[in-house]
């Protein structure tokens, strides 16, 4: 059944006054807006400006999936307590908006929770874009809508966004509102689909001021254990990756050969390096994901699209080479811990060879799988830019598009890999976990916990048997320790 979590709002100049409402539907396992909508009502009081967004929300939520459970967060407590069933709704401008809220969707499927104002700042931009498009004598539209923008990030736990917003707010002042920011950015989505109490008091300040030390010291603390040994730190590059603008042709994000727009190719990077004593309170040992792409098979130096859709081809000999070498040095460190691979048989292999090495079993994870490219694998980009070029502009262009003839869109593997991403979390805490999987998985999972948006996928290198690191924190932070490295294979 999908979720999906609705933030809605609605404000008066005047009450009553000029008013209009926002309401933007979001997926909680990867924090992307989904549908925003906003409106300016006329003149009326705040509290049918709200009722109204989140009318306005919940069928937005309705047209995207009708048997989706829906969380609904809102800085309006009238709503909410009236909406859960526990304030009884006296006002008669309020009850026939209660019944039309009330019935589209099941109550089963809705659940409704308070949050400061501070963080429903994305509906109540588009509650205050509306007002204005109003006193224009206009309606709101999407086109001109820059409330998505504005809004502060808020991904969910494991991924980088509400650390990073933590970590703003924590520097830009010494503590005050500075920290009760990072408190609200901090813990956005702590709250998904489980009911909890807002801090108040002592006990908020004493809230904001730990998530805003947690945050900093998630940025500061020791980023040179890249597989959970202590090593010395190692020297970042002082320029920007090639083709980091994204200029030139941007070829299969998930394709077996990687990308022409590279980032220094066939390089290790150590992100976030630091001095390793840390800025706060030990969080304890992260749980640090290895993420190994499978050696080479006969399609990857034809640069072939090749998913979980196509023919599931065996390692090529180089392909067996690279795994013997990855194997070697991951022996080396002697810092991985348990092996868990994609269900296809090139990681299948490629991790049976690590795990030899390291005498520990394979388990397999089908949410590591790659992209199912439809119709266009085994085919080249070339290819498939003379045979589907629409589809293939559409799939560059957004990441809800999916590949011709049924295959995944990047949106749907994002779902699909954040619930392998804590499953095995939640299996494999304070451990090093070696994950064989594909393009696609790894670069997925590098882009959430940096935080950035779906088009970084095509700025990514990613060689065949090259290894990337991210570390998972305790307060729901992570750290990207390494990417693409191939040293092993030189």
């Amino acid at each position: 059944m999908p979720r999906f979590v609705v933030e809605a709002d609605g404000g008066s100049r005047g009450n009553p006054g000029p008013a209009g409402y926002g309401a933007v539907v979001l997926d909680p396992a990867t924090g992307e807006t989904l549908a925003e909508r906003a409106e300016f009502i006329g003149v009326a009081t705040n509290n049918v400006a709200e009722y109204k967004g989140l009318i306005a929300g919940l069928t937005a939520a309705r047209e995207l999936a009708p048997d989706a459970t829906v969380l609904v967060r809102m800085d309006s407590k009238l709503v909410v307590e009236q909406m859960s069933g526990r304030w009884k709704i006296k006002h008669p401008d309020m009850k026939p908006l209660a019944a039309r809220a009330a019935k589209i969707l099941p109550r089963a499927q809705v659940t409704y929770e308070w949050i400061p104002r501070e963080r429903n700042k994305h509906a109540d931009r588009l509650a205050n874009e509306a007002m204005d498009a109003g006193k224009r004598g206009e309606q709101w539209e999407p086109s001109r809508s820059t409330a998505f923008a504005a809004a502060p990030p808020a991904g969910p736990p494991g991924d980088a966004a509400k650390g990073a917003a933590a970590v703003r707010a924590a520097m830009a002042s010494g503590g005050g509102t500075g920290t009760r920011a990072a408190a609200a950015a901090g813990t956005g989505a702590d709250t998904l689909f489980g009911a909890t109490d807002a801090p108040s008091g002592d006990a908020q300040a004493r809230a904001a001021e730990a998530a805003a030390v947690r945050a900093a010291s998630a940025v500061a603390r020791d980023t040179d254990t890249l597989f959970g040994a202590a090593e010395a730190p190692a020297e970042a590059p002082a320029e920007a990756p090639a083709g980091a603008d994204g200029t030139g042709p941007r070829p299969a994000a998930g394709s077996d050969g990687g990308h022409a727009t590279r980032t220094a190719a066939g390089t290790g990077t150590a992100a976030g390096t630091g001095t390793g004593t840390g800025w706060g309170p030990d969080m304890g040992a992260p749980a640090t994901f290895v993420l190994l792409r499978h050696g080479e098979t006969a399609l990857t130096p034809q640069k072939r699209f090749s998913g979980s859709g196509g023919t599931d081809p065996e390692l090529s000999p180089a392909g067996r080479r690279q795994a013997a070498a990855v194997a070697e040095a991951l022996a080396a460190r002697g810092t991985v811990q348990a092996v868990v691979s994609s269900p296809l048989r090139r990681c299948r292999e490629t991790a049976q060879a690590v795990a030899d090495r390291l005498g520990l079993p394979v388990a397999v994870e089908e949410g590591l799988r790659e992209t199912d490219f439809g119709a266009w694998e085994g085919l080249t980009f070339a290819e498939v830019r003379e045979r589907f070029p629409d589809d293939l502009q559409a799939w560059l262009d957004s990441p809800k598009a999916a590949p011709t003839g049924g295959g995944e869109s990047f949106t749907a593997v994002t779902r699909r890999v954040s619930a392998a991403r804590d499953r095995l979390l939640s299996a494999h805490a304070g451990r090093t976990v070696l994950l064989v999987t594909h393009v696609t998985p790894v670069k997925t999972l590098v882009r959430l916990a940096l935080g950035a948006p779906p088009e970084s996928l095509f700025k990514m290198e990613l060689s065949a048997a090259s290894l990337s690191a991210v570390a998972y924190y305790a307060d729901g932070n992570a750290s990207v320790r390494l990417l693409n490295d191939t040293s092993h294979l030189r």
